[in-house]
């Protein structure tokens, strides 16, 4: 029996180290920096308690940062779950090509962050093809592109998250749609219920598994935007966010204690809103 539990012990010990050592320890240690002043070019550091929480609540980059998070997460969750609620209950019926057209609704979320980035850097800039369709459809966009100016550098972030979002999430309702049996759509449709009626009595109630895991996976993942900000606009023009703000003071300004505590202000923030989401979860009887 012993041995049993020792090579039980000695195959999850790979992860188990990498877990630690990776991960815990990283998580603790940069807990620990943010009660201090320390910086990476200075020999020595102090504790300083809670002066670089308290100081990060009247610092008006931090906080702009972290409104335009809200803002990115308020903005873009409504959004790219309905479209993907949408576009899920369009290929999820049976036509020619319809795997051609879920292929393709999934290939964005497939390809790597900055190459879409960098793609959508050049549609948006002067010249670009979404520039040019502006200016034909009579709109006045710009004068130096969409990602250099404070108007609408964030709202055109937001706008490709939401375009290369919505497959992935496609297929998870897709999914959640192949769980509901069809005997209840035929009852429906002996009882004479119309396709709306079938909508909002079935198909939405029998989506709220996926509908809530969708938001909240969508919810961290928002917090935690930054590829796009870092390729697309170098937190410029009002589009800075938190995890940005987090990497300019740390890796930019060498202020290590102060991006920790930043850091763990996101933290609970996100934490917060799981907690809150999962609460919601439990209370419709969800597992």
């Amino acid at each position: 029996m012993r041995s049993r539990h020792f090579a039980g012990y000695l195959f999850a010990s790979p992860w188990v180290l990498t877990f630690l050592i990776f991960w815990l320890f990283p998580l603790l240690y940069s807990l620990c920096l943010g009660f201090t002043d320390y910086r990476l070019l200075k020999p020595t550091y102090n504790w300083v308690g809670f002066s670089n929480f308290a100081a990060l609540f009247s610092d008006r980059a931090f906080l702009e940062s972290l409104k335009n998070t809200f803002i990115f997460v308020i903005g873009t969750i409504p959004f790219t779950t309905a479209i993907a609620l949408f576009l899920a209950l369009l290929i999820e019926k049976k036509f020619p090509g319809r795997t051609l057209f879920r292929s393709g609704f999934f290939m964005p979320s497939i390809t790597a962050m900055v190459v879409i980035a960098l793609i959508f850097t050049n549609l948006y800039s002067r010249g670009g093809y979404i520039y040019l369709m502006a200016e034909m459809l009579g709109l006045s966009p710009p004068e130096n592109g969409f990602l250099l100016s404070s108007k609408t550098a964030l709202f055109s972030v937001m706008a490709m998250d939401i375009w290369m979002s919505v497959g992935y999430y496609m297929l998870l309702f897709l999914a959640g749609l192949k769980s509901i049996p069809g005997e209840l759509y035929e009852a429906a449709e002996v009882a004479g219920a119309g396709t709306l009626r079938k909508f909002f009595s079935i198909t939405l109630p029998l989506l709220k598994p996926v509908t809530l895991f969708i938001i909240v996976i969508n919810t961290i993942k928002s917090f935690q935007v930054f590829v796009e900000i870092f390729v697309m606009t170098k937190g410029k023009y009002g589009s800075s966010t938190a995890v940005y703000f987090i990497y300019e003071t740390g890796l930019n300004r060498f202020e290590f204690g102060h991006a920790s505590a930043a850091a763990y202000i996101l933290f609970l923030i996100i934490a917060v809103f799981s907690i809150v989401q999962f609460g919601l979860l439990r209370q419709r009887g969800i597992r």
